[in-house]
Formats: C-alpha cells, sequence, structure tokens
C-alpha cells in the first residue's frame, strides 16, 4: 500500500489556519501595552521598596493600641517583622548571585543591624528642613517614639514636609488666643510623651494632604484637618 506524499503548500496551509488570523493591528496593541506592562513593573517596584517601612510602623502601632505592648516592646516587635521581609529581601538576592541561601548570617549581619539603624536615626533626629523652628526640634525628642517613626518613614517620601506643632502646655493654647483642651494629646501624658502632631498644608497641594491622611490612617493613627490657628493637619497616636 504507497501512502502518498503530502504537498508542502497544503501543510503550510494547514499551519497558518491553525495559529489564527493575523491581523494588522496586533503590533499595535502589543505597543499599546508596553505602557501598562510599565505601569504594572513601576508599582510592583515601588510596594517592594515600601513594604519593609510600612511594616514597621504599622505592625508597631498595632501592638501597642490592639494588643496593649509597651511602647518598646511594641517597636520591638515592628522592627523585628521588617527585619525578617528584608532578610527574605537579601536571602533571594544572595541565592541568585551565589546559588546559595544563609539567612541566618543575613539577617544577622545585614537586615538586622540595618533596621535597629533606621529605627534609631527615626527616633533620635528630626532635619531643620522639615521642622517650623527649633522649638520644634527641641520637642521632638517628647513626641511618642511610634509616631516618631511614622513621621520619619513619610519623611523619607515627601522631603518637603514641615512638622509645625508638638508638645504644648495650657499656656501655649493661651499665647495662641484658644480655650485651653483638658484633653489635647499635644499635652505630654503620664507615660513622659506627647501623642499629637500638627504638619503643613498651606502650600501644598490637596492630593497630598489627602495621601498623607491616607498613610497616617492605614497605619492606625488620626488624622483631623484644623483651621484654628492656621490650616494644617494634626495626627494623633491614640489612647489605649
Amino acid at each position: 500500500m504507497t501512502i502518498l506524499r503530502l504537498d508542502s503548500s497544503a501543510l503550510r496551509e494547514w499551519e497558518r489556519i491553525v495559529a489564527g488570523p493575523v491581523t494588522a493591528g496586533a503590533p499595535t496593541r502589543r505597543r499599546a501595552a508596553w505602557p501598562l506592562r510599565f505601569a504594572r513593573l513601576a508599582a510592583q517596584g515601588l510596594l517592594v521598596t515600601l513594604l519593609p517601612f510600612l511594616v514597621l510602623v504599622k505592625v508597631a502601632v498595632f501592638l501597642y493600641t490592639r494588643e496593649g505592648c509597651a511602647t518598646m516592646l511594641a517597636l520591638a516587635g515592628g522592627t523585628a517583622c521588617t527585619a525578617a521581609v528584608v532578610t527574605a529581601y537579601a536571602a533571594l538576592v544572595w541565592h541568585r548571585v551565589t546559588g546559595r541561601v544563609r539567612l541566618a548570617l543575613v539577617a544577622r549581619r545585614f537586615a538586622l543591624p540595618l533596621v535597629v539603624a533606621y529605627c534609631g536615626y527615626a527616633v533620635i533626629y528630626l532635619s531643620s528642613a522639615n521642622a517650623k523652628s527649633e522649638r520644634v526640634r527641641a520637642y521632638y525628642a517628647s513626641l511618642h517614639p511610634l509616631l516618631r517613626v511614622a513621621l520619619s518613614t513619610l519623611i523619607l517620601a515627601d522631603r518637603d514636609l514641615v512638622v509645625t506643632d508638638l508638645a504644648r502646655g495650657p499656656e501655649d493654647y493661651a499665647a495662641m488666643g484658644l480655650a485651653p483642651n483638658d484633653g489635647s494629646l499635644h499635652y505630654v501624658q503620664p507615660d513622659g510623651y506627647a501623642r499629637a502632631t500638627d504638619l503643613r498644608t498651606a502650600g501644598r497641594s490637596e492630593l497630598k494632604t489627602a495621601l498623607v491622611r491616607v498613610y497616617f490612617w492605614s497605619m492606625g493613627f488620626v488624622t483631623l484637618r484644623h483651621v484654628g490657628t492656621g490650616d494644617h493637619l494634626h495626627v494623633e497616636l491614640p489612647l489605649r
């Protein structure tokens, strides 16, 4: 029995049918997809970059306000979770380069020292460019440490942020022509810390102000837009 040889032109026609129709608009659709792909990659990169900082603030505030942990214990919990995230990042890079995974080494020599150094910087330092006056900088140490860490983290992304006020006393309200507010969290609380800060909104877009409010709200803080002594954003760490 003789098997007839198929014509090569018939094979090519069958392959064309299986592949589907080729339209002139396909390259155009591919070009149109590039902006969406770039936006997706940019969003993923931004999330990967911001995740350690957001974990630090969110976990610390959650442990303090919801679980009743002491301030330093809550900050230590946030530090540990952030160190775990940084360790995962560094271990992935280490594996890509060397083909090995050294989690303990990366955590001990890189991730934990890096996160602890950042927390120390955030708790101690406020740049003069981000403070309305030297008086505000002088009172920075009286602000609750969790609020200081949250502020410093925001300043990394928003270099134009300006802190206009921190701790106050009853005499400060009188000097501003306002009645004393006995429940103000600007007052130093029994634990030795003030729990509120004011941020400048003048000269800033409403979009920036809205994004700042979303950031603090998502981290567990309370925000209010005040106009008593000039338009500003009031941020406070709720009492437990």
